[in-house]
């Protein structure tokens, strides 16, 4: 699987998060943080974990989902991971 840019990604997640809990593409920038600006409980960021695994072919641990609050942070590991 090709490396996706910060660009592909974030469109990825942009779409599994407008999927998962209805918020609008263009809200789900880099900086936001799911739990403060975009009002994701975690639940759903299970859920969107689950798709993005799904989509970039990547492994997002339980444990490392935490560590992931912002929009960045998850384009930065999924990023790292397929390097």
């Amino acid at each position: 699987m090709a490396v996706a840019s910060e660009k592909e990604i974030l469109e990825g997640l942009a779409e599994i998060i407008d999927d998962i809990v209805g918020i609008d593409k263009s809200e789900v920038t880099p900086e936001k943080n799911f739990i403060d600006d975009l009002d994701i409980d975690s639940l759903s960021m299970v859920e969107i974990a689950v798709a993005a695994q799904d989509k970039f072919g990547v492994e997002i641990p339980d444990d490392e989902l935490r560590n992931l609050k912002t929009v960045k942070d998850v384009i930065n590991f999924v990023q790292n991971l397929q390097q």
